[in-house]
């Protein structure tokens, strides 16, 4: 194993020593003549620089000097004497130095300025459109595969680095914006009543996200399984040939198979990312759990918010509003149907009965027949009359309503398998049903919608799971009124005989 990332890294060392001021300051000026394409610069240059600031009001060449010494020693600086436009021995023998940053020095410089720019938050975003050019890259390898890599080899290289820049992309600014939501700032922001006027943006960018990558993934996934890992590795070989012709002296330690090899391991590492692996859950579906419990959560808070915010509200506008619509009714009965609308009934009575006459959930009331109650006087020593009653043997009773009941289950069992065609009840396809199967399947619906396989035990024992077509609407027909609902399908998960045999 290579052990050089064990090794310690002198180039960090400037950030945390006590004159770290000055080093930081020599190391930004650096940084930034870099960035503006001037490679090297003279000492005299970085001493006009830091005397324009009154932190090196007294600061003299001969520390510049040291410190631009020291600076060399831990590889932050590179020295380069300048030995143009020397007309004497003793100009050669005074060695001036040009000094450039090394490339660790750049780039963690460049960090520091990410840093300063994302403050004390987490940054990130969940970008949907990503998800849409990484399938495009991805399309456009499976295109060049299946025409013979026809292509030409740097086109292929710009190709897959595209596919894993965004891919990079997506890993890291997804990351970061979910932190960003589960931070302990984000939390103290949400409960503030400030919150309300933007949980709308909050919400509509995560569903909008949760909506393509939901449609946009399903692409992707099927993609990668198509792909054959010998088909990319065939492609990453003429990759590989290209980058071999750039002449970079750190890849001349590596083998072609290396290099192969390397770049394989990127690919597995983004199909695992999509697909999962032994068995486990993909980061793609964590990413959508961690989205959907950030939807979640906001929806609660604005909700608690919403519940204490109508608490505090003074009604007087609205009552004044409610005033106005009174004073314009021609009528006092016109007044009486008006507040039986807004305010309801006054004086309700609740009559309270005893009725026990079936245990069926889904019985209506209108239903069952009307029963009497006894109105007892409110007398302080009333006592019921007590008569020695018989014990009654209703044993021959409950056999009879058991077995009707049965009777009964049994009659909807039967109507329920008279609905399935090929192992599956497609609802859009349904007659006429009686109202007892349309809840009957409206339940079944409703519980396996509580669980993330949408699979469900049924109280007859069957076992079906439940499918959603498209985001199109259907019409479910009973025979007390027409049903809107999504289109939905109930696959059983046994075949047509045992689902006979099982009744």
């Amino acid at each position: 194993m290579d052990a050089s990332w064990l090794k310690p890294i002198s180039e960090v060392k400037y950030l945390a020593v006590d004159n770290a001021y000055r080093y930081r300051a020599i190391l930004r000026y650096f940084y930034t003549q870099h960035e503006r394409m001037r490679q090297y610069l003279f000492p005299e240059e970085v001493y006009a620089f830091l005397k324009q600031h009154d932190e090196f009001r007294d600061y003299t060449e001969d520390d510049l000097q040291q410190d631009l010494d020291q600076l060399v020693k831990w590889k932050n600086l590179i020295a380069r004497q300048e030995t143009t436009h020397i007309r004497t021995i003793e100009e050669f023998k005074k060695k001036r130095f040009r000094y450039q940053c090394s490339p660790y020095t750049v780039e963690i410089e460049r960090m520091i300025r990410a840093l300063e720019q994302l403050g004390d938050s987490f940054g990130g975003s969940l970008e949907k459109t990503r998800f849409d050019r990484l399938y495009t890259s991805l399309v456009r390898i499976e295109t060049i595969i299946k025409n013979g890599f026809a292509e030409k080899r740097d086109e292929m290289n710009q190709v897959w680095e595209e596919t894993f820049d965004y891919f990079k992309k997506i890993i890291q600014n997804s990351a970061d914006y979910i932190a960003y939501l589960n931070s302990e700032n984000m939390e103290e922001q949400m409960m503030s009543d400030a919150f309300l006027v933007y949980k709308e943006k909050f919400t509509t960018y995560l569903r909008d996200f949760i909506l393509a990558l939901q449609k946009t993934s399903m692409q992707i996934e099927k993609l990668l399984e198509d792909l054959q890992e010998e088909e990319v590795r065939q492609f990453v070989h003429h990759v590989v040939d290209y980058q071999m012709t750039i002449p970079r002296w750190e890849d001349l330690s590596l083998t072609r198979e290396q290099m192969v090899e390397e770049r394989m391991e990127t690919w597995r590492s983004l199909k695992e990312w999509f697909l999962g692996r032994n068995g486990h859950d993909s980061e793609l579906a964590f990413l959508q759990k961690q989205t959907n419990e950030a939807i979640r959560r906001i929806t609660r808070v604005v909700q608690r918010l919403g519940e204490r915010h109508h608490h505090f509200r003074s009604r007087k506008k609205d009552y004044l509003y409610l005033a106005q619509w009174f004073s314009k009714l021609d009528s006092l009965e016109d007044a009486h149907k008006l507040s039986s609308v807004v305010f309801g009934c006054f004086h309700t009575k609740h009559v309270v009965t005893d009725n026990d006459a079936t245990e069926d959930m889904y019985r209506d009331i209108w239903e069952e027949a009307p029963s009497e109650w006894t109105v007892k006087p409110r007398v302080r020593y009333y006592q019921e009359k007590k008569k020695p009653q018989a014990i009654v043997d209703n044993e021959n009773k409950k056999k009879q309503t058991m077995v009707e009941f049965l009777q009964q289950k049994q009659r909807e069992e039967e109507e329920l398998k008279q609905l399935v065609q090929d192992g599956k009840i497609i609802l859009r396809e349904l007659p006429v049903v009686a109202p007892h199967v349309r809840k009957t399947l409206l339940s079944w619906i409703a519980k396996a919608m509580t669980r993330e396989d949408r699979v469900v035990k049924t109280e007859i024992g069957w076992k079906v799971k439940i499918v959603k077509k498209d985001d199109s609407f259907i019409e479910l027909h009973a025979e007390d009124g027409t049903m809107i609902m999504p289109n939905y399908e109930i696959h059983f998960l046994e075949s047509r005989e045992e689902l006979v045999s099982g009744a």
